[in-house]
């Protein structure tokens, strides 16, 4: 059978529904985790959004294959990505809800439809699937609701972050990579005052940075700060900005913001202003997602095809606490299963031992990369994309199903020396990521004034920074959040959290 496109019909999708139901109790006594999810008769609806103007055909040769591999006849309902968060919320309101959807993050109908019974929790069967067992625990943790799991998430690059540096700069000097917070000071003291660029002129500063408010977080977790909420020492938790360690980070990026080191213009600049100083030579480390190394080295080669060797990428600094980096949440939106087309527990592990083929190596290949000879031709140990647009039309928005659970698995492009760092910092970096205790609670207190809230702290980081206000002027900013609604929110996020134990 071929692959139905949008919603076309919604008697389909009941139809759907009850051959599913039929044919999975059928086959009911296949093993969890088998690998084969079905003996080649079953039928999967799957609800995914799509950010391209066209739909893969009916007669897709990556869905054909798809289907040979895993002997499902799977039913893709591609809905626009600009419209699928109505079309989500419309579909969990009709009840009539295709058995894998993709959820794009924790929304109030998705956590409301969660908690009511919508959808399936999925923690106690995950032990049985070769690969679905392998979840990352903090990422797990992340994409919880109240600390349970109503969806594999779509796993991304859990340690991205990092220190993107120009190289030149350091050969210039004669300096060593900085390791640690001290050595990271000097670099940028150094970037700042000894001329790296050798043109004789005072016109370069170590780090730029912007309004956006990433790269300080990400710094604070160097001088121990925690990521978002730590222990206030009694089991509880405390936000990041009432601990001594956040005080720490911040006289530290007061101090180099009153010696020059970083640009005077970061609290009004732009975000996508960022790149330009730095590709343009005016500044020499930049602290956000690793992956902006490769991005620098190309827009500096792009200027200057000799350019090579002027970029690279590092960890995070090693601090007070030792070596500690900010991860991002891990996941980009949830693989979810419904309990309405989904009845039984035998039904949802055929849905699951098919979920779990999909992160074979293999199949992974398959939903990213295509077919070899339609999609891409293998040189060497990598491969080649083709351009050719109706090829590769039969593949794109597959790998909106895509979980990479454990791990990528996916064919790679030739690699860049920077692009292979960049990969090995990231990887290196999940070693040391401070997860956030209270990333799965969710609190309605927040859901209300959580954007005042960060307001009254990130205005009164920056100007405590800028040398706006002192020590005293920040504390009375924190009384401020307190009043405003931040006991209300501590009080919460702490009755929440002792319910998750």
């Amino acid at each position: 059978m071929g692959q139905k496109t949008g919603f076309k019909k919604g008697a389909l999708l009941l139809s759907a529904s009850l051959v599913l139901s039929t044919i999975l109790g059928a086959c009911s006594t296949e093993k969890a985790g088998s690998g084969s999810a079905t003996g080649g008769t079953d039928e999967i609806t799957i609800m995914l959004p799509n950010f391209e103007a066209e739909n893969p055909p009916e007669n897709s040769p990556v869905i054909q294959k798809l289907e040979e591999l895993t002997k499902v006849d799977v039913n893709l309902q591609w809905v626009p990505s600009s419209s699928y968060e109505d079309k989500f919320n419309i579909t969990l309101a009709s009840g009539k809800l295709p058995q894998i959807m993709v959820v794009l993050g924790k929304s109030p109908s998705f956590i409301n439809a969660a908690r009511t019974g919508a959808f399936w929790e999925l923690g106690p069967y995950l032990k049985d699937y070769p690969n679905l067992s392998q979840m990352n625990e903090i990422i797990t943790n992340n994409a919880s609701i109240d600390g349970k799991t109503y969806g594999i998430y779509r796993a991304r690059a859990l340690g991205r972050n990092g220190v993107t540096i120009r190289k030149d700069w350091l050969e210039k000097l004669g300096l060593a990579e900085p390791k640690t917070i001290d050595e990271f000071y000097n670099v940028l003291k150094a970037f700042t005052k000894d001329d790296p660029d050798g043109n004789g002129k005072d016109d370069t500063y170590g780090l730029v940075a912007s309004k956006f408010t990433g790269p300080w977080d990400n710094m604070q977790v160097w001088f121990g700060a925690p990521n978002k909420w730590g222990d206030d020492g009694s089991g509880g938790l405390i936000p990041a900005h009432e601990t001594p360690e956040y005080m720490e980070a911040l006289k530290f990026f007061r101090q180099i913001y009153s010696e020059g080191l970083v640009n005077k213009d970061f609290a009004v600049m732009d975000a996508t202003k960022l790149p330009d100083p730095f590709v343009n030579g005016q500044a020499g480390i930049m602290v956000d997602v690793a992956d902006n190394a490769q991005r620098m080295d190309q827009k500096i080669l792009d200027k200057d095809p000799n350019a090579t060797g002027r970029v690279d990428v590092l960890q995070a600094m090693e601090g007070p606490k030792g070596l500690r980096d900010m991860p991002t949440s891990g996941y980009s939106g949830l693989i979810a299963i419904s309990k309405s087309s989904v009845k039984t527990e035998e039904d949802l592990k055929k849905v699951l031992s098919f979920l779990d083929q999909l992160n074979e190596p293999e199949l992974q290949a398959l939903l990213y990369n295509g077919l070899e000879g339609k999609q891409y031709e293998k040189k060497e140990d990598y491969i080649i994309p083709s351009t050719d647009k109706l090829a590769l039309r039969d593949l794109q928005g597959l790998n909106q199903i895509l979980m990479f659970v454990p791990e990528d698995r996916t064919l790679r492009v030739q690699q860049t020396p920077v692009r292979e760092k960049v990969a090995q910092v990231q990887k290196a970096n999940e070693e040391i990521v401070i997860a956030n205790p209270g990333e799965p609670l969710i609190s309605d207190v927040y859901a209300q004034k959580g954007p005042q809230l960060d307001n009254i702290i990130n205005d009164a980081r920056i100007k405590y920074i800028v040398g706006q206000i002192d020590e005293k002027g920040f504390e009375d900013a924190v009384a401020l959040w307190k009043n405003n609604g931040g006991d209300d929110y501590v009080k919460e996020v702490n009755e929440l959290y002792a319910a998750l134990k």
